[in-house]
Parts: structure tokens; sequence; C-alpha cells
């Protein structure tokens, strides 16, 4: 079923119910209202039974008292099947009237109507009977039962009933229709937009929805996609650029080994050193291809979704000391100096703690400790290596006092493959920072970098402690 069907299903179903309750609120206190005047007429007319009876029983003959009774039966009109009795203290019939004798009237309204004063006995087919207790100084108490057919409004009543039943009707085939519209208006920003998506693909990831203008729920949906766009496009990009960039890599250490193996086999005989040498240059570009290859595969893990990457406790101040023995293992000729401190608010039982992967840590201070020796590697200072733990975070500073780099380098360090034109005599592939931002990213870390050409550089890693 779709949206707009539902909602037009809903609509009328909400104000279906609404105007159902109305028409029986209408319907009811109508009947209701009708019903109280009949029987206020009822009891009127009882009260002039009663004083005709009296009256006229009080003339000197029977002739008479007929005569006056007929004379007052002109001033009043009579009503649909209309049955007066009057009953005297011993509950006998003195005096009736009308379709007299039709239902013998029950004792226990005779005895209501003499505790009460009066009562009223609701009937089938708009009947009522009323009993009123009429109090006579001379003749004493008399009870007048008055019983008619409320036909006017029977007839009243199954009139509204029949306009209320078609003006339903007819209010469940107008809302139908107008909510089909109006449903159709609301949602005719949405098919514009499921129009606008199914014309976006990958690439034209420019465009943009034409809905986002605006305050309303659709805008808000319409801004989200764009935002959705926008990350899209930016990934897009960062994959053709990465892609480019990891095949041209990729392509110079192929380039030397099939260059190395093409030469030594235009010559049929060479010497042992000349194959040697051969296979050593074969066996540095191999290591290089293989190095970049490591390099690739890891940008791609640290790429990964951060909640499918395994985590645990990890000390920083113990991976720390491992990278630096690693670092120093590749690079014996590097001097690197470690500093640990940690501040007074926090706990000793969990010094320099954060959650995270330890095999992607331990690469994000091995890519800085070693990016360190080698930009370094003519200065005569140490690097130093600084932890430093806060009650809420563990901050690792790298500084060496090497070549450094200009502010424009500075901002293109995180871009894979980039190298500045100052360090393009020293080995590497442009990974390791851009790899190092990537696995701070997955533990919701930080990375700075301050430098200076000329006057070394400090990388500053920033992790949430755990206390």
């Amino acid at each position: 079923m779709s949206i707009r069907t539902r909602l037009t299903l809903q609509f009328v179903a909400i104000l279906g119910v609404t105007l159902l309750l109305f028409s029986s609120a209408i319907y009811f206190f109508t009947q209701q209202a009708r019903r109280e005047a009949f029987s206020e007429s009822l009891f009127a007319r009882a009260r002039i039974v009663a004083h005709v009876y009296l009256d006229g029983t009080r003339r000197s003959d029977e002739a008479s008292r007929a005569s006056y009774r007929l004379y007052l039966r002109q001033f009043y009109r009579t009503l649909p099947e209309e049955e007066v009795r009057v009953f005297d203290a011993d509950n006998q019939v003195v005096f009736e009237e009308g379709l007299a004798g039709r239902v013998a009237i029950p004792l226990a309204l005779l005895n209501a109507v003499r505790e009460d004063g009066r009562e009223i006995l609701l009937e089938d087919d708009h009947r009522q009977t009323v009993g009123l207790l009429y109090r006579d100084a001379l003749r004493g108490d008399f009870v007048v039962v008055a019983s008619s057919v409320d036909a006017d409004s029977r007839q009243k009543l199954q009139d509204l009933l029949t306009v209320l039943t078609f003006g339903l009707l007819a209010s469940f085939v107008i809302v139908g229709i107008g909510g089909w519209f109006f449903a159709g208006q609301a949602l005719k920003p949405m098919q514009r937009i499921i129009q606008e998506v199914d014309s976006i693909t990958a690439s034209d990831l420019h465009r943009r929805l034409s809905q986002a203008d605006g305050q309303d729920e659709v805008s808000l949906l319409a801004q989200r996609f764009n935002s959705l766009l926008n990350r899209l496009e930016t990934a897009f990009a960062g994959q053709r650029t990465f892609v480019r960039d990891a095949s041209h890599e990729l392509r110079t250490p192929l380039a030397a080994i099939i260059g190395q193996l093409e030469v030594a086999l235009l010559q049929q005989e060479r010497s042992q050193q000349e194959y040697r040498q051969v296979l050593q240059n074969t066996l540095d570009a191999a290591r290089l291809l293989k190095d970049l290859t490591n390099g690739l595969l890891q940008i791609a893990r640290a790429s990964d979704d951060p909640s499918q990457v395994p985590r645990s406790l990890v000390r920083l101040d113990e991976l720390l000391l491992q990278a630096h023995e690693e670092v120093h293992r590749r690079h014996p000729t590097c001097r690197i100096d470690l500093e640990f401190s940690e501040s007074s608010e926090v706990p000793n039982r969990l010094p320099f703690a954060v959650l995270g992967n330890e095999a992607l840590l331990l690469s994000a201070f091995l890519n800085i400790l070693e990016n360190a020796c080698k930009f370094s590697a003519a200065s005569a200072q140490p690097v130093v290596a600084s932890l430093f733990c806060s009650r809420t975070r563990v901050r690792l500073t790298v500084r060496d006092q090497g070549m450094g780099m200009t502010e424009a380098d500075r901002q293109q360090v995180f871009v894979p493959f980039f190298r500045a034109e100052s360090v393009r005599t020293v080995p590497g592939h442009g990974i390791g920072l851009p790899l190092t931002a990537k696995i701070m990213e997955l533990h919701e870390g930080e990375i700075r970098i301050e430098s200076q050409l000329g006057q070394g550089t400090a990388v500053s890693l920033e992790l949430p402690s755990i206390l």
C-alpha cells in the first residue's frame, strides 16, 4: 500500500470517527430534549385533566358535568393515542379519558407517584406514561396518569437520522477525494526527490537534490541526502586518487624488476659479480614493492568500519617501548630519547591505558618514530618521544630537529603518496602519515603536526584514555 493511499485512509478514518461521534451526540441530545419536552407536555395535560375533573364533579348533574368537559376540550390539543386516568386514594379509577383501559396501570407506578409526587415510565415506540400527584384541600389526593405517543418526535428523529446518515456518507466521499488530492500534493516533493535520485549515477555525483532549501521534513531529508552525496563524492574522488597514485607507485618497482631481468637476459654470458648485482637490484625493488603493498593493505585496513575493528585494553607506554625497540633495530644509528609523565589526577591502576587495536596503534607509533629518524638523519640532535597522560587523554609527541617542511607541504602530508620536494631524496612512499591519520580517526583520536622548514617537526597523537 502506497503512502498516499495510507494517508488518505487514515485521514478518512479519523474524520469519519469524529463525524460519527458528533452525529451520535447530536441525535442523543436531540432525543433527550424532545423526550423531556414531551414529558412536560404530559404533566401539563395531567394537571389540566385533574383540574377539569374536580371542577366538573362539583356541578349539580351529570349533563352539566359532561357539557363542562366538552367545553374545556375545545381549548387544548389532543395528544396522539392519548389516555388519561384519575385514581382516588383507594387506587380506584374515578375518571378516564381517551383510549381508556388499553393497558392496566401497574400498582407500583401509583405507589411511586404517591411517594415522589411524580413519575415517568418510558415505553416502546416513543410512548410515555407519566404519573402526577394532585392534591385537593376538600377531596384529598388523587393520582393522575397520562399516557401518549410522541409521534412528532418519532418523525423528527427519523428525519434527523436520515439526514445524519446521508450527510456522514457524503462526508466520507468528499473527505476521501480531498484526502487523496492533498496527500498527492504533500507527497509531490517526495516524488520529485525520487526522480532526481534515480537520475544520479556514479559519473555525476556532483549533482544535488533541489528540495533542500526549506525547513520542513522533506527539505531536511533532501539536506541529509545531499550531505550523503557530498561524502560519497569525496570518497569516490579519494578512491580514484588513491588508485591512480597507487598504480603509479607500484609501477616504479615493477618496472625496475622487469628492466633488470631484461638487461640480464640480453647478454648471453655475464660474470658472477654482474649476476649478483642484478639479483641484488631485483631484491631491492621487490622489497620496495613489498613495503608499498603492506602500506596499501594497512591503509585499507585502517579505512574499515570502526565497529568492525577489534579493540582491547592497550598500555601506550608499553607500546611505545616496543615501537622504540623496533625502530632502533631498523635505524641503529638514530638516537630516540623517551619521556613519560602523567597528571596527578590519573589513577595509579591504569596509567597510559586506552581502548584500541594494538596492531594499528603500533603501526602509527612506528610510522611517526621512523619518519623522525629518516628526516633528521643529518642532525646531531636526538629524537625526543614524550608520552603524557591526563585524566581524559593520552598524548604522544615525537619531536625531531631535522629538515622540517613548509606550511604548504604541511597541509598536504595526509594525502596518500604525497612527497614534499625537500624529502624526495629520502626513501619512502608517502603512506605513513595518511595511515596514521586514519588510525587516529578509527580510535576517535587526533593527530597534529607542527613544523618549520629547517627547524624540525613535532607530531602529536592524542587518544581518549580509560579511567
